[in-house]
């Protein structure tokens, strides 16, 4: 009997993805957005689809199973009662339907994609089962506590049980109209930043702040004995008006989730284009540690309940990387793990393992995120020429390596000497963050870094901060704790004698949004890493994602146009080197 080859899909909601999965093993995942350049592009996942497939060498009639991280039954009776005693509005009830027909229609979708048609079985697994399994599975651990904290997926908004070997449970959930997640996101859009995947924002603007608007939110909220929290809903809307949720194929659009009631009780709505006050910076604290204090109710009361020393966490809301640098210090577990894509582009992974799991097998631990499209040095090469005129007419020029030695001491050089170089290798990352093989990277010592990069670049808001790539041995001497942080889903402390040498990547709390790299899994940006040490004395450079108010690139041409068009000062792409002059 062919071994399952299975292709998971999170589709018709915002970060749609897919991956593909053959005898438990994860072979390719990209989210849709990175080929379609619309930020967290939602709709069916087309093209991310026939990428993975592409590079499983199959077509969709190998494949046995698709997998969906939605399924309109789960909690069905739950939905009815809401429907029965609380009676939300009709066009919400109608945009709910639309939603299911959206899902079912999945099979009208395949039959447009090339190549021989499927023949397999579509299998739809909970919203919240699907992260639950994308967390432990991929994990390194054989028994967790597992976690997932979102908006809202399938009338749920977070879920946890426990993991052990290849069996997973699904202990409890908290169901809508309650979600720390909306708590979240409409705090971000009452601060002024409106578009979807906005809360990175409101988080970094949380460091500049104080406690003493800490009273005035904690009234949106309420923590409950069995672990779990429950909105104040008179300060919000999703749970009883249509709010314009947009789907269709293009970029996430989310309407207003707060109520006027709490415009009346915390003031005027800062409008995108306003200035920041004292006042915002204190509510976005307020609200981040008011995020917090839920976060570890449920995790602590977790942990109490089931006695497991490790956490693996997924949703969403498992972005809040604050939060998560403070998982061992503020709970009683002493080990976590997030999987690079835990939001619910992740979802496609979960849904594939959910399904493969079904055989009692267990998947191996992700322990990188490279699943992404690769080019080698030919197609970089005719790439550059075909450009040329392009590339000369900026002033600049190409230089090629014979070999990885000279590449990564040149460019290690250049860095020391305060240049932004463009980072283009290998296979593309998966997930929100870039981990050294889409990066634009520059020299952590330099105070002026920070500004340099958003003059040239990045042109974002000041208060967010930029991250290090710290060679995996040296983490204990820089940072409070010595932990794996592959993916850059933490924020952890930087030792304080240490934090006016790497000023580029200290937050004003003293902070830094970790990636750790190890020479196993990422063997040429840790060779970089080592060279610009044995230049500076400094085992880490600055990393943030390549892009310009745009997905992370993803193709070489889309590395090639943001060099150009932006003030970079040299562009890697494999074994070539563009270079501004």
């Amino acid at each position: 009997m062919a071994a399952p080859l299975i292709l998971g899909i999170n589709a018709y909601h915002a970060d749609a993805a897919a991956c593909v999965v053959r005898d438990g093993k994860l072979l390719a995942a990209a989210e849709e957005e990175r080929f379609r350049r619309i930020k967290h592009w939602a709709g069916f996942p087309s093209q991310a689809m026939q990428y993975c497939l592409r590079e499983a060498k199959v077509d969709l009639g190998d494949v046995t199973h698709i997998a969906v991280n939605r399924n309109s039954r789960a909690n069905l009776l739950r939905k009815l009662r809401y429907v029965a005693f609380h009676r939300p509005s009709v066009r919400l009830l109608l945009k709910r339907l639309s939603n299911r027909q959206q899902m079912t229609g999945i099979a009208d979708e395949l039959r447009a994609l090339p190549g021989r048609p499927f023949a397999g079985k579509i299998e739809y697994v909970e919203h919240h089962l699907a992260h639950l399994a994308s967390a432990f599975f991929a994990s390194p651990f054989d028994e967790a506590v597992v976690v997932s904290v979102d908006g809202f997926g399938d009338f749920a908004s977070a879920a946890w049980g426990c993991g052990k070997g290849a069996a997973l449970s699904l202990d409890g959930r908290v169901l809508f109209p309650h979600s720390l997640g909306i708590f979240y996101q409409a705090m971000t859009q009452y601060l002024g930043f409106p578009h979807y995947g906005d809360e990175y924002k409101l988080m970094g603007l949380a460091a500049y702040g104080n406690a003493s608007c800490r009273s005035e939110v904690e009234q949106l909220l309420s923590l409950q004995p069995d672990g779990s929290f429950a909105l104040n809903l008179k300060y919000f809307r999703h749970h009883m008006e249509d709010i314009a949720y947009e789907w269709p194929g293009g970029e996430p659009v989310c309407g207003a989730l707060f109520s006027e009631a709490l415009v009346d009780s915390l003031g005027p709505v800062r409008q995108p284009d306003a200035p920041i006050e004292e006042r915002h910076r204190n509510l976005a604290f307020a609200t981040q540690a008011v995020y917090e204090q839920a976060f570890f109710h449920l995790l602590n009361t977790l942990q109490r309940r089931n006695g497991h020393s490790a956490v693996a966490l997924a949703g969403g809301c498992a972005y809040n990387s604050v939060a998560n640098g403070k998982i061992t210090d503020r709970t009683g577990f002493t080990k976590s793990y997030l999987q690079a894509a835990a939001g619910d582009a992740g979802g496609a992974i979960g849904a594939a393992y959910a399904v493969w799991h079904q055989t009692g097998a267990r998947t191996a631990e992700m322990t990188h995120a490279f699943w992404g499209p690769s080019f080698d040095n030919s197609e970089l090469a005719a790439l550059l020429a075909e450009h040329r005129a392009a590339i000369e007419g900026e002033g600049c020029a190409v230089q090629i390596f014979a070999d990885d030695k000279e590449l990564v001491e040149t460019t290690a050089r250049a860095i020391a000497d305060g240049l932004v170089v463009g980072w283009f290798q290998g296979r593309m990352e998966w997930g929100p963050r870039a981990l050294g093989h889409r990066s634009i990277l520059g020299d952590p010592r330099r105070a002026d870094m920070k500004n340099i990069l958003n003059l040239k670049i990045k042109r974002r808001e000041s208060f967010r901060p930029f991250s290090p790539s710290v060679l995996r041995e040296a983490v204990g001497d820089w940072f409070v704790r010595d932990d794996d942080v592959p993916f850059m889903l933490q924020v952890i402390p930087i030792r304080p004698e240490r934090r006016e040498q790497i000023p580029a990547v200290t937050h004003v709390d003293g902070t830094g949004r970790l990636q750790t790299v190890d020479r196993a899994s990422n063997p040429l940006y840790y060779a970089l890493i080592e060279a610009f040490c044995r230049l500076t004395g400094v085992p880490m450079v600055l990393n943030t994602s390549f892009n310009e108010n745009e997905p992370v690139v993803c193709r070489p041409q889309e590395a090639l146009d943001c060099f150009l068009r932006t003030k970079m000062d040299l562009l890697v792409l494999g074994h070539h080197l563009v270079r501004r002059h």
